[in-house]
């Protein structure tokens, strides 16, 4: 008997969803935080069918609460026949009222921005993972890649060696 092959976990112990790779090559992240989605029965199940995407997608701050803007959640065809799904539309994050005065804080005054890094579940909740990022320069990623390769190249030294 062949083993079944379950959806990669996340060091928060949940199945994840999307992974925002992008994120960490354009973006140096200073802190990660979790928060709460509120969704409609239809984004559910196509998120448990693993049709979301937040590869273009970022937290904005409007009048003290954090919204998703730019994520894509591909509606079912089953799910959603009596009504007419918006995929891209803004949504609300959960987040408690300290962790919301902290980020407008870091957002207004350092200049950081919020990404959205992955979408996962955790005890049968959708949550998101945001990033609190300032963007890299081209110097910057340029430097990260050569140390990417460096390192690569001293994997491949010590193996055959």
């Amino acid at each position: 008997m062949s083993k079944k092959k379950g959806k990669k976990s996340t060091a928060s112990g949940g199945a994840q969803i999307a992974v925002n790779r992008k994120a960490r090559h354009e973006y140096s992240i200073e802190e990660r935080i979790e928060a709460g989605l509120v969704l409609q029965g239809w984004e559910v199940k196509s998120m448990r069918a693993g049709k979301a995407q937040i590869t273009e997608s970022y937290v904005i701050l409007q009048s003290g609460e954090a919204w998703l803007f730019g994520a894509q959640i591909s509606p079912l065809l089953s799910a959603s026949t009596h009504i007419s799904p918006d995929p891209t539309r803004t949504r609300k994050l959960l987040l408690h009222a300290h962790e919301l005065a902290r980020l407008i804080g870091a957002v207004e005054r350092k200049g950081y921005a919020l990404i959205a890094l992955s979408l996962y579940w955790k005890n049968g909740r959708a949550k998101l993972e945001i990033g609190l990022a300032k963007g890299k320069k081209l110097h910057d990623k340029r430097a990260a890649e050569k140390d990417r390769d460096w390192a690569r190249q001293k994997e491949r030294v010590l193996k055959t060696g």
